[in-house]
């Protein structure tokens, strides 16, 4: 004799398929980070470009971190060709 689980009539009903996930693309949304002036205009404005990547996809990204990256190399490439200061003459403490 069946049991109640397969008499007729008395099926398990199946869940209805799930559908499948949407991969809409989704705007590009600004992460906020804080970018604190380091006092250097050259570095702050190479520092400002990154807020470029905000409004971008991610494939625009390396474009933007490539470009500040570079700037950044060229201005610290900058700072070791300037000549460096003099050095002060020796002093004498004897009064």
């Amino acid at each position: 004799m069946p049991g109640p689980e397969t008499a007729p009539g008395n099926t398990p009903e199946e869940p209805e398929p799930a559908a499948p996930p949407s991969f809409e693309p989704v705007a590009p949304t600004p992460l906020g980070v804080v970018r604190t002036p380091t006092g250097s205009a050259e570095v702050d404005a190479r520092l400002e470009r990154l807020a470029d990547a905000d409004h971008l996809a991610a494939d625009g990204h390396t474009e933007v971190y490539e470009d500040v990256h570079r700037g950044l190399r060229d201005a610290l490439t900058a700072l070791d060709a300037r000549p460096a200061p003099a050095p002060m003459a020796p002093h004498d403490n004897r009064s």
